[in-house]
Parts: C-alpha cells; sequence; structure tokens
C-alpha cells in the first residue's frame, strides 16, 4: 500500500493517497485481513512515521490527492479528519464511494471509517485537473468510476505516474490477460489503459503501480527523495 510525498515550491508537502490506517487489522476484520495480512510488518512503515523519516511532520502537509477511495488506500484520511486540509478526488469517485456505503452495495470495497463529513472534500471534475505546476491528475476510470492517475514532472529525474490501482502490479500494465475482476468496468478500463501507455511513451515517465513491492523498491524511498 504505496503513498508518495511531494514537496511542491508553491503548494507546499502534497500527499498521494494515504493507505490503509493505522489500526486497520482492527477496524477491517478478519476476513479483508487474510487478503492484506502484514508480513515483515515494523511501526515506521506506518505513514505518519515514514513522513517522519522526510523530515517533515503528517501536520505539515497541505494537500492530499485520492487516486481512489477504496479501503486499502483511503483509510489513513483518519488523520486529516477535522481539519481544513482539502481532499482531492474525482467527484465520480467521491459519489460513488458515498453511494456505496450509504447501500451497502459495496461496502467491502469501501468502509465508512474514513467517508465522513468532517473531512474538507475538494472534487474535480472532468477528464482532468492540473492541481498546480508539474502536478496532473488524469481520471482513468475502470477500477472504479473515478479512479484518477498522478503525474508529477520533476526537473531532474523526469515524469513519475503513480497508478493506483488501475494496475495493481507491472504484469496488470504489462498483459490485458491479467486483470481478472479487478478491472470492474472492461471497456472504460481498456480507453484508460491506453492513454496510460500512450502517456508512459511521449514522457518515458517511470511508473509506480498500486501494490507492486518489487516496482516501489527498485527506486529510494523515504528518507530518500527525487528531484
Amino acid at each position: 500500500m504505496i503513498s508518495a510525498l511531494i514537496s511542491h515550491p508553491t503548494e507546499g508537502l502534497v500527499l498521494f493517497e494515504t493507505g490503509a490506517g493505522k489500526d486497520y487489522p482492527e477496524v477491517w476484520g478478519p476476513q479483508l485481513n487474510d487478503i492484506f495480512a502484514r508480513e515483515n510488518y515494523v511501526e515506521d512503515q506506518e505513514l505518519d512515521a515514514a513522513i517522519r523519516k522526510t523530515g517533515n511532520d503528517i501536520k505539515d502537509v497541505k494537500a492530499v490527492i485520492m487516486g481512489h477511495l477504496h479501503l486499502d488506500h483511503a483509510g489513513g484520511l483518519e488523520y486529516f479528519r477535522g481539519t481544513d486540509i482539502p481532499i482531492y478526488t474525482h467527484e465520480l469517485e467521491l459519489k460513488n464511494a458515498f453511494y456505496s456505503i450509504a447501500t451497502k452495495i459495496d461496502i467491502g470495497s469501501y468502509m465508512p471509517t474514513y467517508l465522513q463529513f468532517d473531512l474538507n472534500w475538494k472534487p474535480f471534475h472532468g477528464d482532468g485537473f492540473e492541481l498546480a505546476k508539474g502536478l496532473i491528475i488524469r481520471h482513468c476510470p475502470g477500477h472504479t468510476p473515478g479512479l484518477s492517475i498522478l503525474q508529477v514532472n520533476l526537473k531532474d529525474s523526469g515524469t513519475w505516474i503513480f497508478t493506483t490501482d488501475q494496475y495493481i502490479v507491472k504484469e496488470n500494465y504489462e498483459s490485458l490477460a491479467s486483470q481478472g475482476w479487478f478491472t470492474r468496468d472492461h471497456a472504460s478500463w481498456s480507453r484508460s489503459n491506453q492513454m496510460i501507455h500512450s502517456l508512459q511513451k511521449l514522457t518515458n515517465a517511470k511508473l509506480i503501480f498500486g501494490h507492486d513491492r518489487d516496482v516501489l523498491f527498485q527506486y529510494e524511498t523515504a528518507p530518500n527523495s527525487y528531484t
């Protein structure tokens, strides 16, 4: 469960996704814990601890971008409840998440513990949203109706694309046959897939997938960083 912290010259610290939240084994219950079992777990993997390793505090975060609101990506929103920190997510993702909770139609994927009214939700609309120079959010439906990827353009290391669960692991990006039920809406996912492949080719972007540990650890992680 991967998050990215971006230090932006005008926006300050911007966080992309928040992980599962500190107490998720108790909040989720045994069935979901079987799917997301902790292995080699240490405290400094928690969101607030990982941010401290960069020399910052989670209270220093000025904005949060949510690629999508499934429980394993959005549980850490608990840190931002009751604050004015803007939480950017696509309008369709926000609508689908609250509808899923209210009707219990997809309550195993979304959790009411973090889908609350005391978060400063800032929905964006359409195909994309440029939050600031070098930070471009692109709507990529398929896994969920409002899933969005984040494109980060850095001066020295170039373009990075954080795909959230458009691709769970690298194999999903490389092979259409590896998607399984994760696509939900296959037609939408295929259009999003085509766009991301084109974007990667045009920008020579480095891709960070939703849950691919091996790809993540090819790069530096906190406290190290890229410019």
